[in-house]
């Protein structure tokens, strides 16, 4: 973990917090002077009663600076508590946001469930940062008060104590070296509990179906041995802490008082300047206040260590750049080619010059690279070299508003942000009305099941079970929205996976007909045969390249392009049957007679 980077993102922080860490700081400093002040004030007080002075004014000032105690104290709880808040709320806000931007690579660097515990976990500890900082700055007043109070009564108090005081700091010296590291590995190590977690929870089905809820409680909970010993280290560096403050600072308390013992039976200070001399070395030898306050720190500087990390992964950086005017979506892909994280290129020199307009399929085996090439058209990943360009302009220029109007997305596992039916439709750069979520959902053939629902297209998503056909064709209504208005380009990956036939056949209806998609480019990754003969164009990706470009029609010559389209071993058919051009499967052949017998 970058120290560094933790600290400068603390110190941020706590500017965030904003009047409040101000007011948490003025009132931290006015409790650490009426501590300082009390010892003195209840000496004098007990002089007053032994001997002769105003009593009735001592008692009141007594009185006066426990009621003030008692008000710092509370007031610097509450200011320290809305501060920590308005941190908190600020790192929440900057580290979702920043994941946001980071896009899809954020989660190939990041587990979903890890992101969480930073995101909800972490961010808390860290966002104690204005509180605990200020806590442990005025932490310091009351002892060094104590000592400067002790020189006052009897400099021989001060010199007693500061024999002392080396042993005091090597104590609180070696708990800041234990608990640091400690911390990083505990908080490490819950981040990939959590991360188990939530993969359990997403794949809740498939476990209840294979009976395995046992082994994955094992799975998810296997680092918590892990976890428990790095919890058990940092009970253990309390407990050697407080050990040594219970042996060290009782020691120091009694030197200091049989020093002030000696100078009162000598005359040197009175009775009430022993009970203050008695008060000021407990506040002198503060150890556990002062362990606490370094226990608070240092959770945080770890804590925001695990939010740094993500917050210093760059951004994708846009451009401010405009298209043009009438543009209707042409997509140049010039030498383009992507890695993996191995150094193997997923895609490889693709060089295509897609006219606006046209109907694009990209069709290939398994791992051909299809879905990153319709991830390259939008954006949504970026080559290691070449270029991508939208309309003749660079992607890599173009306004990110302006780009996420300009392509749509619709993606074969979507998934529906919103509450209601209207709002996952409508989900996207601008708000779409009610007719046009609706005529996206017709387009896409989810109008006739969301009207049987309870509540029409205001029925809650939560309880509304859907199948994955309804899902994709949600989704498929979502992106046919964002794209009918303003959009130029249509991107769907293998988003009819899931359909039947008669549905997909009215979807590609949609996609080819003079629709409102009609005059916009739509790129689009399919396994179906029937789909690539309705292109205009049809892409033919074979490991990472690009093998051929032509109508369907024209590449089905080609025995590798029919290839594609077989059944590949596994799936449930034939491995040898054959497709027509029209992606149809031929007629099963008549059975024939054995001996008259069918």
């Amino acid at each position: 973990m970058d120290r560094r980077a933790a600290d400068r993102l603390l110190l941020t922080a706590v500017r965030r917090g904003g009047v409040w860490g101000g007011v948490q700081a003025a009132t931290s400093i006015l409790l650490a002077g009426v501590y300082v002040l009390l010892p003195a004030v209840m000496g004098r007080t007990v002089d007053t009663v032994l001997g002769h002075g105003d009593t009735a004014v001592w008692l009141t000032l007594s009185a006066v600076t426990v009621t003030l105690l008692v008000v710092c104290d509370a007031a610097d709880d509450y200011a320290g508590a809305l501060a920590n808040a308005r941190c908190t709320a600020w790192l929440r806000h900057t580290l979702l946001g920043h994941v946001l931007d980071l896009g899809a690579p954020a989660a190939r660097r990041h587990t979903p469930g890890d992101l969480v515990a930073r995101l909800v976990g972490n961010t808390a500890r860290a966002g104690s940062a204005p509180a605990g900082l200020v806590w442990a700055v005025t932490e310091l007043l009351p002892p060094v008060g104590a000592v400067v109070a002790l020189t006052l009564i009897d400099p021989w108090l001060c010199l007693t104590f500061v024999a002392g005081l080396p042993l005091v700091v090597l104590v609180v010296r070696a708990f800041v070296r234990d608990v640091s590291d400690l911390n990083d590995r505990y908080f490490a190590t819950q981040g990939r509990i959590a991360t188990r977690l939530v993969d359990a929870l997403t794949g809740i089905r498939t476990i209840t179906a294979a009976g395995t809820m046992t082994r994955e409680t094992e799975r998810v909970l296997k680092p918590l041995p892990e976890l428990h010993r790095h919890g058990l280290g940092m009970w253990r560096a309390f407990a050697r802490v407080s050990a040594r403050d219970a042996a060290i600072v009782p020691l120091l308390e009694v030197a200091v008082l049989a020093v002030a013992g000696s100078g009162l039976a000598q005359g040197r200070i009175t009775p009430g300047q022993m009970l203050a001399a008695s008060g000021y070395v407990l506040l002198a030898t503060g150890v556990s206040s002062l362990v606490a306050s370094v226990n608070r720190l240092a959770f945080a500087r770890a804590t925001a260590g695990r939010i740094a990390e993500v917050l210093d992964e760059p951004t994708v950086a846009y451009g401010a750049a405009h298209l043009p005017c009438g543009g209707a979506g042409r997509l140049e892909f010039r030498g383009v080619t992507v890695r993996t994280a191995g150094g193997d290129a997923a895609l490889n020199g693709i060089d295509l010059d897609l006219p606006a307009g046209a109907l694009t399929a990209v069709v290939g085996r398994s791992g051909s690279g299809k879905s990153l090439l319709a991830a390259l058209a939008g954006r949504l990943a970026d080559p290691d070299t070449g270029e991508i360009r939208l309309d003749g302009v660079p992607l890599r220029d173009v306004d990110r508003t302006e780009l996420r109007r300009a392509v749509a997305y619709g993606f074969e596992r979507p998934v529906l942000v919103g509450e209601t039916f209207a709002d996952a439709i409508g989900f996207g750069p601008r708000t779409p009305g009610g007719g046009e979520v609706r005529a996206g959902a017709v387009a896409a053939r989810a109008d006739t099941f969301i009207r049987t629902m309870p509540e029409g297209y205001g029925t809650r998503l939560t309880g509304a079970p859907l199948s994955g056909g309804e899902y994709q064709r949600l989704g498929l209504a979502r992106a046919f929205v964002q794209c009918a208005p303003y959009g130029r380009v249509l991107v769907l990956d293998d988003v009819t996976a899931s359909l039947d036939t008669v549905t997909e056949h009215h979807i590609s209806q949609a996609l080819t007909g003079a629709g409102p998609l009609a005059g916009r480019s739509r790129l689009v990754v399919t396994h179906r045969a029937s789909t690539a003969a309705d292109a205009q164009i049809v892409v033919w990706l074979d490991a990472g390249r690009v093998r051929g470009v032509g109508t369907h029609r024209e590449l089905w010559t080609e025995e590798g392009y029919r290839a594609v389209f077989r059944p590949e071993p596994g799936d449930g058919r034939e491995a040898g049957s054959e497709l027509d051009p029209h992606g149809n499967l031929p007629p099963e052949p008549a059975p024939e007679r054995d001996g008259g017998v069918w």
